[in-house]
């Protein structure tokens, strides 16, 4: 029955809806990078781009500026989960990881980064439940705010400089060339799995499945 159908597709809607208001945050994860237009594209915004990816496969959209950030919520497996790109440019991304944090009373295992790695091949992802910023700015501000290095991070490998003679900051803040750019949105699949995985705590299941 048509209608029936419609009813019941109605009523879930109306089901998902109210879980979403009803549970509290418990999750935050900020992909990270820099406002404006002109840096969309570039290799600093991997994390921008992976959260504009997977916000219309999970259910949300980042348009609500709240903690220095745009803002949007879901909710996963039964998780309530905040989705930021915050808007301090990258090397402040702490401030608005911490302020979220804070209001919502999240420890730092419950807060996963995503961001861009220069020491990864284009494409590649790579898991960890904690460690060093590895020279990421947005990584070592976030790790300040938060007073600990123990935070999940999904890194997204954006290629090393062509050469030494690079200047890192030119290197990061360069656009993809089309190949590299098709190949990075091939990857953002992986990354969104591994995101469902995480918040369901099963960080392991995430490094075993999306690394690679």
């Amino acid at each position: 029955n048509p209608v029936a159908d419609i009813f019941e597709l109605l009523k879930r809607i109306s089901r998902e809806n109210e879980e979403k208001t009803a549970l509290p945050v418990s999750f935050i994860v900020a992909g990270l990078g820099n406002p404006g237009a002109k840096y969309t594209f570039t290799r600093h915004n991997a994390g921008f781009l992976a959260i504009d990816y997977m916000s219309p496969k999970l259910g949300f959209e980042c348009k609500k500026l709240k903690f220095k950030a745009l803002c949007g919520e879901t909710v996963i497996n039964g998780v309530k989960v905040l989705f930021m790109k915050p808007e301090t440019f990258m090397n402040l991304s702490g401030e608005a990881v911490r302020a979220a944090a804070d209001f919502y009373k999240i420890p730092p295992e419950h807060v996963l980064i995503i961001s861009d790695d220069v020491s990864l091949p284009v494409g590649k992802v790579r898991i960890r439940a904690k460690g060093s910023d590895g020279g990421q700015k947005g990584i070592r501000s976030v790790t300040e705010h938060l007073g600990t290095d123990k935070f999940p991070r999904i890194k997204i490998g954006v290629g090393e400089k062509p050469s030494p003679e690079w200047d890192m900051a030119d290197w990061v803040l360069s656009a993809f060339s089309d190949e590299d750019k098709k190949i990075i949105f091939d990857s953002f699949g992986r990354v969104t799995d591994a995101v469902g995985y995480i918040v369901s705590g099963n960080i392991e299941t995430a490094q075993s499945k999306c690394n690679g």
